[in-house]
């Protein structure tokens, strides 16, 4: 039997990605220069996703292999909750607001993260089952 690391350890790196976000939601408009036309959406893009890898890896490794979709759908949630959440907070920082765009771009980090590790899951498998049979 594998051993893997306590619940709360593996939750530490989705808390980090969490503050993060948190911390670059709390700066004020005219502090974020955009560095190009987007920046914005591909950076809730990317670290959206950041955050869906963390949680997957918070999930314990047998329930992540043997229940992959169900992790999927509560790593998508959970961020997008967690996107709500985010835009409902620069709702009250000067110079921001929420924008629908925003979450879309959230839960789409998500979900092609987490889908992707799924899609990542099942190559390795059959892999490892072409290895045994040969």
């Amino acid at each position: 039997m594998s051993r893997s690391l306590p619940a709360p350890a593996r939750l530490l790196p989705a808390i980090g990605v969490m503050a993060v976000i948190f911390l670059l939601s709390h700066q004020q408009a005219d502090d974020l220069p955009p560095l190009f036309p987007h920046f914005d959406k591909i950076a809730h893009f990317f670290i959206y996703g950041l955050l869906a890898a963390a949680l997957v890896g918070a999930f314990e490794p047998d329930l992540r292999q043997r229940r992959p979709w169900p992790v999927v759908g509560i790593v998508v949630i959970w961020c997008l909750v967690y996107g709500l959440s985010d835009e409902f907070h620069q709702s009250f920082i000067p110079g921001r607001f929420p924008s629908l765009a925003d979450i879309v771009a959230d839960t789409f980090g998500a979900v092609v993260v987490s889908a992707g590790w799924v899609v990542v899951q099942v190559q390795a498998g059959k892999r490892a089952v072409g290895k045994e049979s040969g």
